[in-house]
């Protein structure tokens, strides 16, 4: 007979599966004390263990596409980063002569404590975040290679007490087809993780991975927030039903994916995918991708032990170019500094790195690493249709610079006979309250403007996205950010020039229709995202979304801006 269990809706969808029960292993801290003389070899084999975790978040931060997860690395980051937590732990031996185990585990359960007594529902859901920092931490310092789920041979529903972003960014996603778990809320990792990947989960089921053995067959209900352990026949011949409901839409849209973007009144847009390397560049492909509207180029630095060399870059352009063909590639020119350092360049140390010494401000710095890049890039624009995109301009002067050290590169290859594309394309991403207001300068120095609205709404709301206590004044639907979005657009298209977007509102389904009638030419997102934004493009006439776009420009709130879209979609 069934066993049916409720829990929390996470994540939507249904999948029927074998159950694989993940559990995680028990460190057991030393609680001996210290000598004197032990404290500094303590302090140092905690310093090393941050840092070996920070390298490992790194490196996760430029290979993963996924904003969602990109968001709780960066905030894994800072919590590292914290003063806070590496003093405390550092006082605790000094001072208590406690190992390195024991502080690290001390200062984390304090942490944890601290945030779980708080009243606020999402705040208390961020005491995971030190709960996961904390084990991996205490693991590099035991020596523990944790357990993960990277070794999956066949679909699994996945069974646990709880997931942690280390355990779902581990995952072999492909073989992975829903999240039961005892612990966690609508707000809690997995459920953001799970809605991404499109696949059901059910959180704050208390007790259930204490329920199961694992190898049980089991239907989970993502709709119903139900897992059922050991189905009948008749329960399985009814969810197999509405998994195949869902796999006729996926097919559905799998026809989709390579078809041009044009709405039913003719306008037709482009659909492209935002990248970090090559491998991503293949999934995108895959999925029908118009192009890369955003080549993050940051991995080719933060994987290397030293500046990449124009030729090592040129090779990583010439590939992605050709793999493209005749379909545009856009990259982002370095966008280091601030937040994302490196372990061979010293940064100077910033109170607020998001407003820093970073991206176009560093490489006109550091006009040989600047050069080196530009001179691959160049030299790749004959292989396909690559064009060349600023991050962070704020000032014509920056455009104007570059454009001075272009010229100067295509002299020096022309005089050495090297192919390039002596039209290639410049343009700058607008993600800056000083690019939107001086959109109409900029745009005569640009060939296209990208809005990145990640960081456009935070400066424009002046609303940081990975502070909680405001986190529900950071919203795209935002009037102020909707307005600037159009404006930069209108401005673009004065000018006869495109405008594209590649920050996450991009691949917002609910927004699609809204960009669509602002008159954006270009959508760029993740990947998975691009068939169902296609989709609503292509069953959409511009001309009545535009009608819909001059409603919700005229709206002052951004609840009601939410409220007519959900409506109108």
């Amino acid at each position: 007979m069934s066993e049916r269990y409720k829990g929390i809706i996470a994540s939507n969808g249904v999948a029927i599966g074998k159950l694989f029960l993940f559990t995680k292993e028990e460190l057991i801290i030393d609680k001996s004390l210290i000598e004197d003389k032990e404290k500094d070899k303590e302090i140092k084999r905690v310093e090393d263990a941050i840092s070996s975790y920070f390298k490992n978040l790194e490196k996760k931060e430029i290979s993963e596409e996924n904003e969602e997860m990109l968001n709780i690395v960066r905030a894994h980051k800072e919590l590292l980063q914290d003063p806070y937590f590496l003093d405390s732990i550092k006082e605790s031996i000094s001072n208590d002569n406690k190992n390195a185990e024991l502080a690290t585990s001390e200062t984390v359960d304090q942490m944890i404590e601290v945030m779980s007594s708080l009243d606020d529902e999402y705040l208390k859901e961020r005491a995971d975040d030190y709960k996961d920092i904390g084990f991996q931490v205490l693991c590099k310092i035991k020596g523990v290679v944790p357990k993960d789920l990277s070794k999956l041979d066949e679909d699994f529903i996945i069974i646990s007490k709880e997931l942690t972003p280390s355990d779902t960014s581990n995952m072999n996603k492909a073989k992975v087809l829903g999240f039961a778990t005892d612990l966690g809320g609508k707000t809690s990792h997995v459920s953001i993780i799970a809605q991404n990947l499109d696949i059901p989960a059910i959180v704050g089921m208390t007790g259930i991975s204490s329920k199961v053995k694992g190898g049980e067959m089991a239907i989970i209900d993502g709709n119903n927030g139900e897992l059922i352990i050991n189905p009948s026949k008749a329960e399985i011949e009814e969810y197999s039903k509405i998994i195949e409901e869902q796999r006729v839409e996926r097919q559905r849209l799998e026809k989709v994916k390579n078809l041009e973007a044009k709405t039913k009144d003719g306008r037709t847009c482009e659909v492209s995918a935002n990248i970090g390397n090559i491998e991503d560049l293949k999934v995108a492909i895959d999925y029908g991708c118009d192009g890369v509207d955003l080549f993050r180029t940051e991995f080719l630095y933060m994987e290397n032990d030293h500046f990449p060399t124009e030729e090592e870059q040129f090779e990583v352009y010439k590939e992605a170019t050709q793999m493209l063909g005749e379909k545009p590639l856009v990259v982002r020119t370095l966008d280091i500094g601030g937040d994302k350092g490196l372990d061979y360049y010293d940064f100077p140390k910033e109170e607020n790195p998001f407003l820093g010494y970073r991206a176009i401000r560093f490489c006109l710095d550091h006009e040989d690493i600047f050069r080196d890049q530009l001179r691959a890039l160049l030299r790749a624009s004959a292989f396909g249709n690559l064009k060349i995109m600023l991050p962070y301009v704020i000032s014509v002067d920056e455009i104007k610079k570059t454009r001075n050290i272009l010229e100067d590169i295509k002299k020096d290859l022309d005089n050495e006979g090297i192919a390039y594309n002596k039209d290639v394309d410049l343009g700058i991403m607008v993600e800056t309250s000083a690019s939107v207001i001086m959109a109409d300068k900029l745009i005569k120095y640009s060939d296209f403007f990208s809005i990145g609205t990640n960081d456009l709404t935070q400066y424009t709301l002046a609303c940081d996205r990975g502070n909680e206590n405001i986190s529900d004044l950071y919203n795209n639907f935002n009037p102020a950010v909707i307005r600037s979005i159009k404006h930069v657009i209108d401005e673009s298209h004065k000018e006869g020039k495109w405008t594209g977007m590649c920050g996450q509102f991009a691949s917002d389904t609910r927004a699609t229709k809204l960009l669509l009638g602002l008159g954006l030419d270009e959508f760029s997102g993740s990947a998975s995202k691009l068939p169902q934004v296609k989709d609503i493009i292509l069953n959409s006439s511009y001309e009545e979304e535009k009608k819909f776009a001059e409603k919700i420009l005229d709206l002052e709130d951004v609840n009601k801006v939410e409220e007519a879209v959900d409506n109108h979609n």
